[in-house]
């Protein structure tokens, strides 16, 4: 079983993942950097949310 993300989390990590490739690593701590520089979110739950399924959809492509 996976983490569920909902669908706004995904189609923000999508975009932003093939709108700055060049910012993305498969280090968290350095994502969560980048995505909090490149938009603008509510919430640091949101943000890291987002890093975290940029990281995995990262590592995914990596492979």
């Amino acid at each position: 079983m996976g983490k569920v993300r909902s669908t706004l989390i995904k189609r923000t990590a999508r975009r932003t993942l093939k709108k700055y490739p060049e910012r993305i690593t498969k280090d968290f701590d350095q994502n969560k950097k980048a995505v909090s520089d490149l938009l603008i979110f509510p919430s640091k739950r949101m943000r890291n949310m987002v890093a975290g399924y940029i990281t995995t959809l990262f590592k995914q492509k990596k492979e």
